[in-house]
């Protein structure tokens, strides 16, 4: 087996048992902080919002800083660190006894994060172009699979085993993907600079700067499409069904279908995107997820937003890869580490920012108009795309192909 691929396998493997503990903590996390000793309902909402949403900050703005130490250290260096450290640090979390130790340890796992950052890079730097887009579209289902299961899955063992074991069995899956890694990931790192790169210098030598940010802010834009329903999926379903005991299934069916169109879409056009062009694939995508998104605000049943959910998660699977793959194109390889790592921070601040634009619109406006501004903000970003990234690569690609 080719040594790309079996990076890819443990990557993949890692990857996805970080979006599992990212996320598994989501449906327990008010609970558990009732357990700990605060019983006032107002406070045990305030501070689950601040114990979920400090990790995702954390991470935005370490995600860079491990970047660049896996630039000068190497990938699996920093693989191994975050595998370990989060093992360690969510398996602490079932040990807690105060809701203030809570906090501080999900602080604390934002400051180790790395682990996709470093995934993401390893891969892209040893991949080859011919097979670049189906590896990275590969590799980018994993955390998405990990967050659709993570929730489901931490309920069903807090229900079952306790609230204490769904942090100690995410902690184990950790400590596995720690030794997979330790065993079977394989990196010839040779550093292509002694000194170390200030953050001013890193930007001046990235060729394509322009090109570079709108990539950044089209991942962000992305994953603020992909969670800006999350905060108010529960009463849209409630308002489409109507009185029902079903509604926690429903909602987690809904949520989970655009994961699923994503898994299934991902790789098949990251491929393609080795052979059209990733800047093809990525304005189609963002076209198609905007027009899907608008539909969504006049469905009258549960099963019509499933449909449309489903579809555009078929669209939202040729995104990732594309950024992905433009962001290898156009970085020296000695800077690909730091700049996947700015845009893993646009992806966390994505999370975030999607969780409170979807509860803020919902809350002044209405919950259908969440469907009309994030669609709005997809045709925004894709006509930013199609001047700023589609124009600029076609006409690179065309000097390329004249040139030989």
């Amino acid at each position: 087996m080719p040594v790309w691929k079996r990076n890819l396998i443990v990557c993949w493997f890692g990857m996805f048992v970080t979006g599992l503990g990212m996320s598994q903590i989501a449906p327990i996390l008010p609970l558990y902080i009732k357990q700990l000793g605060v019983d006032n309902a107002e406070s045990v909402a305030q501070l689950s919002g601040i114990a979920f949403g400090i990790t995702f900050i954390i991470s935005a703005f370490f995600s860079p800083i491990w970047g660049k130490a896996a630039d000068v250290y190497g990938r699996k260096p920093m693989l191994l660190r975050a595998s370990l450290g989060m093992a360690v640090v969510i398996g602490c979390m079932g040990f807690a006894h105060h809701v203030s130790v809570l906090i501080a340890l999900r602080l604390l796992q934002g400051v180790i994060t790395g682990y996709g950052t470093a995934c993401t890079t390893l891969i892209a730097t040893q991949t080859d172009h011919e097979h670049a887009g189906f590896a990275l579209g590969t590799l980018s289902t994993a955390n998405i699979a990990g967050s659709l299961l993570g929730p489901m899955l931490g309920g069903v063992i807090a229900e079952n085993m306790g609230l204490q074991n769904s942090f100690f069995f995410t902690g184990i899956m950790m400590l596995i993907a720690f030794m997979t890694t330790l065993l079977f990931v394989k990196e010839s790192f040779v550093r292509e600079h002694k000194k170390t790169l200030s953050m001013k210098e890193v930007w001046s030598l990235i060729p394509e700067k322009s090109l570079t940010v709108v990539l950044f802010v089209t991942f962000f834009v992305l994953t603020v499409a992909l969670y800006s329903i999350e905060p108010v999926i529960t009463v849209y379903i409630t308002q489409l069904s109507g009185p029902s005991s079903h509604i926690a299934m429903l909602a987690g069916l809904t949520f989970s279908a655009s994961g699923l169109a994503n898994i299934l879409a991902a790789p098949r056009l990251g491929k393609l995107s080795d052979k059209i062009g990733a800047q093809k694939v990525m304005l189609v995508s963002l076209f198609a997820a905007g027009i899907l998104f608008i539909p969504q605000a006049f469905v009258h049943h549960p099963w019509q937003l499933m449909v449309l959910r489903f579809l555009f998660g078929l669209t939202a699977g040729g995104l990732v890869p594309s950024v992905n793959i433009l962001i290898k194109k156009i970085t020296p390889s000695r800077l690909t580490g730091r700049v996947f790592g700015f845009n893993m921070s646009a992806g966390y601040l994505g999370v975030f920012g999607g969780a409170v634009l979807g509860g803020q619109v919902a809350a002044w406006f209405s919950i259908r108009d969440v469907f009309w501004i994030t669609g709005a903000l997809l045709l925004l970003n894709a006509v930013w795309v199609y001047l700023k990234v589609y124009k600029t690569m076609n006409h690179v690609s065309t000097a390329t192909d004249a040139q030989s």
